[in-house]
């Protein structure tokens, strides 16, 4: 499955466990927020293990 789209939804808490899982993808300060430009392709499985990990389930990917 390639990744085309990652985005975080409305409740994020700023845990900062996506950011550790996938620097790459995530950058938190008060909440996540997914950096510009980044390459999805390269860090599919880190997206999906962030995606997967998030306490509040708010990481979306398509």
């Amino acid at each position: 499955m390639a990744i085309s789209k990652v985005w975080i939804e409305d409740g994020c808490t700023g845990c900062g466990l996506c950011e550790t899982t996938c620097p790459d993808v995530f950058e938190v300060g008060d909440t996540a927020i997914v950096k510009k430009g980044a390459d999805f392709t390269a860090n599919e499985s880190e997206i999906i293990e962030a995606a997967e990990g998030c306490p509040v389930e708010v990481i979306k990917y398509k």
